[in-house]
């Protein structure tokens, strides 16, 4: 299994980027597999973005409702990260995660949001 994320990078705040993620290894079952997106800014704890099960339901966290959306792409084996609005303390590492167990984490993606 192994999860690949990518984006832009940097972006100036108010500007938006979209994060992939693209699994491989799961075979034909990615699409029953929920799937997550966390972050972990620099002397920060790691913490929970956004979320998306294989029934398309999805949960944010406060700190993003109204200016991320979270959207799968099963037949690309592609969870996507949408991010408008962006602001500095958007900054961080980006990580693609699968929720459904066992967890498995992708490598991360730099995110640096200018002010």
């Amino acid at each position: 299994v192994q999860l690949v994320e990518s984006g832009v990078g940097l972006v100036q705040a108010g500007g938006s980027m979209r994060l992939s993620c693209v699994a491989s290894g799961f075979g034909k079952t990615f699409w029953a597999n929920a799937m997550g997106w966390y972050r972990q800014a620099p002397g920060n704890q790691l913490e929970l973005v956004a979320t998306i099960t294989s029934g398309l339901r999805t949960t944010y966290a406060d700190f993003v409702k109204g200016r991320f959306t979270i959207s799968r792409d099963n037949a690309k084996n592609t969870v996507y990260l949408q991010m408008n609005s962006l602001k500095a303390e958007d900054t961080a590492v980006y990580y693609c995660k699968r929720q459904t167990p066992p967890d498995f984490w992708g490598q991360g993606t730099q995110v640096t949001v200018s002010s």
